[in-house]
């Protein structure tokens, strides 16, 4: 209950549920469709989410889904149906950092009648607040930000709906997607860190950002936080400070050369970790095509562009100069 009315005070929300995953949290929001009803998901959301959406959700239910590009309304707009009961967003989306504009998103599901679910995780309470913007239930992996040190596996679930509440307690309840006593106690000891945690890794990832931008062997970078990125308006406009760089501890960018040359720049780190999670105190690394995406069909991740050399990191809180030190070395291994 501690860390209940914590996650809820965070997000600016009347009510929060904690669950034992991330997961356990996504799949305790999708518990409240029911047969006939469908699901519209952001394209590029969450290699588990879409693992379970085309491998459990498809198979084992009649409940319909689809995925769309919300980063152009236009898109969002063509894809909602007469049965449409829940969209599904990331902003901005694991892996490649596209932005959605939430508020609009919000009026659209308002106008169809169908809820707005958010997962939060990539830029935690600290940084934005999509219930602010006209969301219906926000949702985060307290594995990350929240949590905060790698050493907790948990999820959360904020919103207002007194309605939502009492439909929510009976079927985690019922699932036992509950979160446990001693990983509350974690994740709200990690909770408490939050806000300065998350401003120094923006800071660090906007700072490696703009670095890699020049680095002759980048290809190109994704950051919300800068100009250059194409929905970086977007992003600041979703932001909780009109003051915030629009981006947080998230970098992708493409490495210049095949695989290979990606394989041979990640082994070559000696500071930064290969490693499949994110938003902790560590600065981490992966290859999203065979770690946190590789069960996404090959042909879709080539129309989001999670290509071989593409490269997601999470900017921890370490001394920016080491961590431009180390990137440097390994690219000039490749």
């Amino acid at each position: 209950m501690a860390l209940q009315r914590n996650l809820a005070s965070m997000e600016h929300a009347n009510f929060a549920f904690a669950c034992n995953t991330g997961m356990s949290a996504t799949l305790s929001v999708l518990s409240l469709l029911k047969k006939g009803d469908h699901l519209l998901c952001i394209d590029d959301v969450y290699g588990g989410t879409q693992r379970y959406l085309r491998n459990i959700l498809t198979a084992n239910t009649n409940i319909e889904w689809s995925m769309s590009c919300m980063s152009d309304l236009k898109n969002v707009k063509k894809a909602f149906q007469k049965n449409t009961k829940l969209v599904w967003i990331e902003s901005p989306t694991n892996p490649t950092l596209k932005c959605t504009d939430i508020r609009e998103v919000a009026k659209l599901c308002k106008a169809h009648g169908a809820m707005l679910a958010v997962d939060n995780t990539f830029m935690s309470p600290a940084l934005q607040n999509p219930l602010d913007l006209g969301a219906d239930i926000v949702m985060h992996s307290i594995t990350k930000y929240i949590g905060g040190h790698s050493d907790v596996v948990a999820g959360a679930l904020m919103f207002n709906s007194s309605e939502m509440y009492d439909k929510l307690f009976f079927n985690i309840k019922s699932m036992g997607t509950k979160i446990a006593p001693f990983d509350a106690y974690l994740a709200l000891r990690g909770s408490k860190t939050l806000e300065i945690r998350a401003f120094k890794a923006a800071e660090n990832a906007l700072t490696i950002a703009k670095w890699m931008e020049k680095h002759p062997r980048i290809e190109k970078v994704l950051y919300p936080g800068l100009p250059s990125h194409p929905h970086h308006k977007i992003a600041k406009k979703n932001a909780a400070n009109a003051k915030m760089s629009g981006g947080s501890g998230m970098v992708s960018f493409y490495v210049k050369g095949n695989a290979a040359k990606a394989h041979k720049f990640l082994s070559s780190l000696k500071v930064i970790t290969l490693a499949e999670s994110l938003g902790g105190v560590e600065s981490l690394i992966e290859l999203p095509a065979v770690m946190t995406h590789g069960s996404v069909p090959a042909a879709h991740r080539k129309v989001l562009g999670i290509d071989d050399n593409f490269v997601r990191l999470s900017t921890g809180i370490e001394n920016i100069e080491d961590l431009i030190a180390d990137l440097d070395q390994a690219l000039k291994q490749m």
